[in-house]
């Protein structure tokens, strides 16, 4: 994310080599290589050789959400949860029938859902001015209110409405 970040802060008309992005991420340039790779194959960014060339945003910032670019570079990884947390056999003994995969999924859902309201060109600018845009993208803390209100209401409507049990 921060490769993209850092390209989607170049003027007009400027590309980052690899070595360029690798320097200022902190990470080798091999792993620079294989994060460009995927993102170009994603469609994310494109690359022009030459002495002028090097990495570029392929689409306007404000057109990749987050959603997608963590797609790519997860790869699915809640479909490969149960797999992660096998223990020493080969498959999860929960694989069948298991309550914590429908709150890791719902949790995979309501943060997808987030990353999806927000654009790279959100992310572009200090930690503070990031960090106020996000809190206010209509709909992210609506969301998560409205659905830890609505378990609460349908808590106290199941109670309310249950015939009291007297005791033998």
């Amino acid at each position: 994310m921060r490769c993209l970040v850092q390209l989607a802060n170049l003027p007009n008309d400027e590309t980052l080599t690899l070595p360029q992005i690798a320097e200022r991420e902190g990470i080798s340039v091999a792993n620079t290589g294989k994060l460009m790779w995927l993102l170009n194959k994603a469609g994310f960014v494109q690359s022009t050789r030459g002495t002028k060339g090097g990495y570029f945003l392929a689409r306007p910032a404000s057109d990749i959400y987050l959603n997608e670019v963590i797609k790519v570079l997860e790869e699915n990884e809640i479909d490969k949860h149960c797999d992660n947390y096998k223990g020493v056999l080969d498959t999860c003994v929960h694989k069948g029938d298991c309550g914590i995969r429908s709150v890791i999924t719902g949790l995979h859902e309501v943060v997808e859902h987030a990353l999806s309201q927000v654009t790279l060109a959100q992310l572009i600018g200090s930690e503070s001015a990031v960090g106020e845009t996000f809190h206010q993208i209509k709909g992210i803390n609506w969301e998560l209110e409205r659905g830890v209100g609505l378990r609460a209401t349908q808590a106290a409507t199941q109670t309310a409405t249950q015939p009291a049990t007297q005791g033998n």
